[in-house]
């Protein structure tokens, strides 16, 4: 059974939308050479964007454009909107589909792809920064930086999110390194709950339920279209 967003859930990605934003305002001020760290990256990133936020009430109601094109502006400098829009749509956008279309096929997809990038990107910043303004109020902790066993290129940062309420949440940072020695965020689990899986499991129900039109779930898509988990009571 699946329910749509609920507050916690929603709360939850908003505080994650902080800190991808975050992430690549530390990162570019420091040489490759001598990068942080991934827990660095995170810890430093943290104050950075929640002081974005504490000074967007100050001129949101006159100039909200302004707030939303600053946080879209860091957003871009960090995440691929078009490598996380390709995952999103999965099976659809795989490389054994690409290999199985001919020309036409193959724009026609590309086209769409780089149309869904733009609505994932426009959707998710004009959800995560309401959601940051709502929820300013929190306190960030960093707990447990892990990295892969197999690989000093790829960690895991755990975070605790205390809500105003007092409810302490679990958030997860899945984080790579990539050949400028800059770590990057590639993927979020949030109490149990990982993000892009829940995303693409949305996608394709949409896809199916189309019969295979993209256009269409392209047209029709919002981030209020992802459901989660029913949370066991």
């Amino acid at each position: 059974m699946t329910v749509s967003f609920s507050h916690k859930f929603t709360f939850l990605a908003f505080v994650t939308a902080i800190l991808i934003a975050g992430i690549g305002t530390h990162a570019r001020a420091q040489d490759a050479a001598v990068s942080p760290g991934p827990g660095e990256v995170v810890a430093d990133a943290t104050s950075t964007i929640m002081a974005v936020v504490a000074e967007a009430p100050d001129y949101f109601d006159e100039d909200p454009q302004r707030y939303f094109d600053a946080i879209g502006a860091e957003l871009d400098k960090v995440v691929d909107f078009r490598s996380f829009a390709r995952g999103v749509m999965g099976k659809y956008a795989s490389s054994d589909r690409v290999r199985s279309l001919n020309k036409e096929q193959t724009d026609q997809l590309r086209n769409q792809l780089e149309q869904f990038t733009d609505v994932l990107r426009a959707s998710l910043i004009s959800t995560y920064a309401r959601g940051l303004l709502a929820f300013g109020g929190v306190k960030l902790d960093l707990g447990d930086v892990e990295m892969a066993p197999n690989s000093n290129r790829v960690a895991s940062v755990s975070q605790f999110v205390k809500s105003e309420d007092g409810k302490v949440y679990t958030l997860k940072y899945q984080m790579g390194q990539y050949k400028d020695g800059r770590w990057r965020l590639r993927n979020m689990i949030i109490e149990n709950i990982n993000l892009g899986e829940i995303y693409r499991s949305q996608f394709e129900a949409a896809a199916d339920e189309a019969d295979g039109d993209l256009d269409r779930v392209i047209a029709q898509w919002t981030d209020t279209d992802v459901e989660t988990p029913t949370e066991e009571q």
